[in-house]
């Protein structure tokens, strides 16, 4: 018998049996350890991006809540400009109203102190007219003319006042 060929042969199928038991092992203990590492890892990147998936999803709600809040805002702007024009200008017609009533007023004042200040010196002038009649009267009437005066007053009030 060839105990060469029994070795070699002998070699082969201790390699082949180790082999095969190594395979065995592999997928008896080493296998199953890999497949759940491997499904947890899935399973883990599944949810990092089922989260980036809502991340992105709530990110581009809160792009459209923001657009929608700078669009509030501008129109908010426009309404306070044109409010803030009409309110100016109501307070203008207000203010303009209220000064031509407040002229019409001193011009109704003033005629009304112009018709006192001419009363008060049509009364002054008077007063100084009669004053300087009297005395220029006195320097020129003498007992004389008194009396003629006297007289044609009498006789103007017996007629019952009739020049």
């Amino acid at each position: 018998m060839n105990y060469e060929a029994i070795a070699v042969w002998s070699q082969v199928i201790s390699s082949v049996l180790f082999i095969g038991v190594l395979i065995w092992l592999f997928q008896r203990f080493l296998l199953p350890v890999v497949m759940s590492a491997q499904r947890a890892k899935n399973d883990e990147i599944a949810t990092a991006e089922r989260h980036r998936d809502e991340a992105k999803a709530k990110a581009e709600a809160l792009h459209a809540e923001i657009r929608a809040a700078e669009s509030d805002a501008h129109a908010i702007a426009e309404r306070t400009a044109i409010q803030a024009t009409r309110e100016r200008g109501e307070a203008l017609e207000e203010a303009k109203e209220a000064g031509e009533r407040l002229l019409v007023t001193a011009g109704g004042e003033l005629a009304r102190r112009r018709l006192e200040a001419r009363d008060a010196l049509r009364a002054e002038m008077l007063e100084k007219a009669l004053g300087v009649a009297q005395t220029k009267a006195r320097a020129r009437v003498d007992a004389r003319v008194d009396g003629k005066l006297v007289e044609r007053l009498a006789a103007t009030l017996d007629r019952g006042g009739l020049n």
